[in-house]
């Protein structure tokens, strides 16, 4: 059988030729992910992962755990540079600045990252089973490497293997039930069940791991059909919202000498016609500029506070990111900057604010112990914020007149799984705002735009997305984009506000659902070794 001599191959493979082997299967899996979203591909690295595993031998189980490290390393480092390599794009930005550290970013992130992989596969190997269970090993390694990724040091649980599944919008249903992290004990051990065709010898272990995994597969596609309605989610009465994308390059332009121009482009544009029907801001009730609008302190800057009154219309309500200044702490001359959702009502008076919590480490802040070094050197984080930002206090609900509870989540804390979620009531929906542009035309967007839609479907709630540079639009609770203006174009997205879902179950349990399914998997494998 043809597939028996590539696992041969693999699994036999030593040197460079198990190096590359490894890099190459890792790198496959990038085609799973936004914006290719070839989920059925997730079969070429985990299947190979198995492989390698089963080639990972050794004299003792010190040994062992080396080699499946080792294949491991090469097989994350593969996965990581094929699906993160658009990073590379913020280091050129301002390149006079930043060009020296691109391989920080497209290599040594990746090589960083590579490590929780890595001892997924040493782990896994010391209790490797023969035959299907290793299947189930492998994932439950996996899954909790993943857990772990997104929780160490803060976490970057950017592109875990769940996303792989999540492009069709039938299977991602599942997240309801399940999260991302339980996505991605699937996501491996769906992918990897072919392995057994490959390796085995019985004509029941070598075909009944996969015909399992589609059965499953079928299930969840069933479950995703069930789950969505068949018609359009109902929709807030009387709020009329408008999304306005500027498509700013992420340049030097990008600057307080320029403000009051970049203003007064903001306000042109948001008060474009779209429609006879919608002829202007007149015709709207809620604004919405992306993250980090403006090149100033918006609530230190009354003319333009007194520019924004002027154009709003009566009873409309502009919410836009901003940088906010707190108040120093006893003893400090400079205040505490945030990177800030702020509310400015129809008389140019900020009425709220919400100050990001899960700030980006080296984009946002530097590390403090890094970040001695780092400065030491004369260099900075990518925000040009002297000292960087501050994290906000807490990650509490967004109230604006006219509209239900918001959750409010500011560019990466719409990536973080089971973390989305505000102190007290559930709200109505969540309200992302964000800047891509540090990232130009790339897959970067895409994936984070992905990423912020899967939490819609996780806790049932629709999203509103504003993005600097795209991707921006709305999303229901069931994660269907009701609406959207696509990366790279300048425009304005006028749409309602769809409904808030019944609650799911992960949104009542977490990742205890995650637990109990990993709990599962290690259960039945060690039933099949016995």
């Amino acid at each position: 059988m043809r597939l028996a001599r590539v696992a041969e191959a693999v699994i036999l493979a030593w040197g460079w030729r198990r190096r590359l082997i490894a890099f190459a299967a890792g790198a496959s899996g990038a085609l799973a992910l936004p914006p290719l979203d070839l989920w059925p591909l997730v079969v070429l690295p985990m299947t190979a992962a198995v492989w390698l595993m089963d080639g990972a031998v050794g004299t003792g189980r010190a040994e062992r755990f080396r080699s499946a490290f080792a294949a491991g390393w090469w097989w994350g480092f593969g996965f990581f540079v094929a699906g993160l390599w658009w990073l590379g794009a913020a280091f050129l930005v301002e390149a006079d600045k930043f060009a020296w550290a691109l391989p920080l970013g497209v290599v040594a992130l990746p090589a960083c990252l590579a490590v929780f992989p890595a001892l997924a596969f040493g782990a896994a190997r010391l209790f490797w089973p023969k035959g299907a269970g290793r299947i189930l090993v492998l994932a439950a390694a996996l899954g909790v490497s993943e857990w772990l990724r997104g929780h160490v040091l803060t976490g970057f649980p950017w592109n875990a293997y769940g996303m792989m599944l999540s492009g069709e919008i039938h299977l991602a249903q599942v997240a309801s039930l399940f999260g991302l992290y339980g996505l991605t004990l699937f996501a491996v051990a769906l992918g990897a069940a072919p392995a057994t065709i490959g390796t085995a010898t019985g004509a029941s272990g070598r075909w009944l791991p996969s015909l399992l995994a589609l059965a499953a597969l079928a299930g969840f596609f069933a479950y995703g059909f069930w789950r969505i309605p068949a018609g359009p989610a109902p929709l807030v009465a009387g709020v009329k919202l408008r999304l306005m994308q500027p498509n700013l390059p992420q340049d030097a332009k990008f600057n307080g000498n320029n403000g009051a121009e970049i203003l007064e482009r903001y306000l042109e544009l948001s008060d474009r016609a779209t429609s006879p029907e919608t002829p202007g801001l007149q015709a709207v009730t809620h604004l919405i500029w992306p993250e980090s609008a403006f090149p100033f302190l918006l609530g230190r800057t009354p003319q333009a506070l007194a520019r924004i009154a002027a154009a709003l219309p009566p009873d409309v309500t502009l919410i836009t990111g901003a940088a906010r200044a707190g108040e120093p702490l006893p003893g400090e001359g400079r205040p505490p900057i945030y990177n800030a959702i702020q509310v400015v009502s129809d008389t140019g008076e900020i009425v709220a604010s919400y100050d990001k919590v899960h700030l980006v480490p080296f984009g946002e802040y530097l590390p403090p112990v890094l970040g001695t070094l780092i400065r030491a050197a004369g260099l900075s984080q990518f925000v040009s914020i002297p000292g960087g930002f501050s994290a906000g206090s807490a990650h509490r609900p967004l109230a604006v007149r006219g509209l239900p509870s918001a959750a409010p989540l500011i560019c990466y804390e719409a990536v973080f799984p089971g973390a989305v979620m505000p102190r007290g009531p559930r709200p109505a929906f969540f309200l992302n705002v964000t800047n891509d542009g540090w990232f130009g035309q790339t897959s970067g967007p895409y994936q984070h735009f992905a990423q912020a839609r899967l939490r819609s479907i996780e806790e049932g709630l629709p999203l509103v997305r504003v993005a600097n540079t795209g991707i921006s639009g709305v999303v229901d609770a069931y994660g269907r984009v009701v609406a959207s203006l696509p990366l790279g174009t300048e425009g304005v997205l006028d749409a309602g506000l769809p409904r808030s879902g019944p609650v799911t179950p992960y949104a009542r349990f977490g990742d205890l659902v995650f637990a109990g399914i990993l709990a599962l998997f290690l259960v039945l494998a060690r039933l099949r070794r016995a």
